[in-house]
């Protein structure tokens, strides 16, 4: 991680932590870095999702790659795997994706995706960075600021709607089979997918359901989508749906809800989708790439279906880069980032249902009997706002007080510290088979945190 970036792109505060003129100044850097030394007329997509803070930030990335001589082709209201697609499919030099995510309204966050649809390598986050902290000679500029383009080389805005509507109709004809038959409820978030969740199952055939699809910009993710799945799972159990699906603030997120209200995480949706490429015999290597943060019960269920696994440190970066390494075709997080590498190169919520969907009308069975051979231990996981990241996870008393509570659970468990890639705190998690347990080894790990004043 840099400076600014973590490991999915520039997230704070919008106004505070992350500014207009910061996304002016990515905007001028990467419409000059991407030239050629002015020798190439860049091409860039930009997509947002519905928070208000979106819009300014919109802007003011356009505003910066024009001034630097680029075209600025917009999606507007998007999700964050529309942006992957169009970018590969139509030649753009590079995207720009306006979201935070799952954070709440007031946050904010600028992800960059490659020509490859891929996220931006780290050469190129560290020259942005060089920038954005003024300096310009470590990115080969001896003067007080980057070039602007004018006359004719000023560059221009195009609305690129006809983009996410092909991006629509992609999605739409990756179904093989008819959903006219289901009930579905879509748990939109308020967020990117409010629209393009519902136009895509009802042209699928189902019969749709939607809630907290009526964004606001300042409701997105509130009470609502892929964070706050007991909503939906209320939802279609007092509907009588057949299942569910919650989406979150840009989109590149899944979790579902079975038939009977009980949720179905990236964990068993991995899981899922794995046991029915195995029947296809299009499970590559016939592997699938997890995560640390994946559950015990997974790797217990894989290993009874004699499907083998990667883990990776967490995040979808990590998970794809080892899908790319070694042709592994599946690949997730508990939290519902899935990435089926045959369609996309990121995580895609409203893919990840389709395919689900498509394991529910092969099997012919309801969703809760394909989610069953995961038995999931119990888990607790809890955040600790820190000053400094690096000094708790290097602090010697801490790793001392964590492998004495992973040694207390053996084989029946596991603890796990890590760092969070988007915010100021340290996750401690622990599965055991009670959360009784998992709770004492996680507060056991905390009161250390706080008695060394690291929290």
């Amino acid at each position: 991680m840099g400076k600014y970036f973590g490991t999915d792109g520039f997230r704070g505060e919008a106004g505070v932590t992350l500014t207009a003129e910061h996304a002016y100044k990515i905007g001028r850097f990467l419409g000059w870095y991407f030239s050629e030394g002015g020798n190439h007329k860049v091409r860039a997509i930009v997509g947002k999702d519905t928070r208000r803070s979106s819009y300014m930030f919109e802007y003011a990335i356009v505003a910066g790659l024009t001034a630097s001589g680029a075209d600025a082709y917009m999606l507007h209201v998007t999700m964050t795997p529309s942006v992957s697609y169009a970018v590969a499919q139509d030649d753009f030099d590079f995207g720009v994706m306006i979201s935070a995510s799952h954070n709440p309204f007031y946050d904010n966050g600028i992800k960059l995706i490659n020509a490859k649809g891929e996220k931006f390598d780290d050469a190129a986050i560290v020259a942005i960075e060089y920038y954005l902290d003024g300096e310009l000679e470590k990115i080969g500029i001896h003067d007080k600021d980057l070039p602007f383009a004018s006359g004719e080389r000023i560059g221009q805005i195009v609305d690129y709607a006809a983009g996410r509507n092909r991006y629509i109709g992609y999605l739409i004809s990756l179904a093989k089979s008819s959903f006219k038959h289901f009930h579905v409820g879509l748990d939109c978030a308020n967020g990117a997918a409010w629209m393009i969740a519902k136009n895509v199952f009802d042209a699928l055939g189902a019969k749709t359901y939607t809630i907290n699809a009526s964004p606001d910009g300042l409701n997105i993710n509130n009470n609502a989508g892929s964070t706050h799945i007991e909503v939906l799972a209320k939802y279609v159990k007092e509907n009588q749906l057949d299942l569910g699906f919650a989406f979150d603030g840009d989109a590149d997120r899944c979790i579902a809800v079975d038939e009977n209200g009980n949720v179905i995480n990236g964990d068993h949706i991995i899981y899922i989708l794995g046991t029915l490429l195995k029947k296809r015999g299009e499970l590559a290597n016939n592997k699938v790439v997890a995560t640390i943060m994946s559950n015990i019960g997974l790797f217990r269920a894989l290993d009874e279906a004699g499907i083998e696994y990667d883990v990776t440190k967490v995040g979808d970066r990590f998970v794809y880069e080892n899908m790319q390494k070694t042709g592994n075709c599946l690949g997730g997080e508990q939290s519902g980032h899935v990435i089926i590498s045959k369609y996309a190169t990121t995580g895609d919520g409203i893919l990840t249902a389709i395919q689900i969907m498509e394991a529910v009308i092969e099997s012919k069975l309801p969703l809760s009997k394909l989610a069953e051979p995961v038995r999931m231990f119990p888990q607790v996981l809890k955040n600790v706002k820190v000053r400094d990241k690096a000094a708790v996870m290097n602090d010697a008393v801490v790793l001392s007080k964590t492998k004495e509570m992973g040694d207390r659970l053996g084989k029946d468990g596991r603890v796990l510290l890590r760092e969070s890639g988007t915010e100021p705190v340290i996750r401690v998690m622990a599965e055991a088979k009670s959360v009784d347990e998992c709770e004492f080894c996680v507060n056991a790990i905390i009161d250390v945190i706080h008695e060394r004043k690291l929290g």
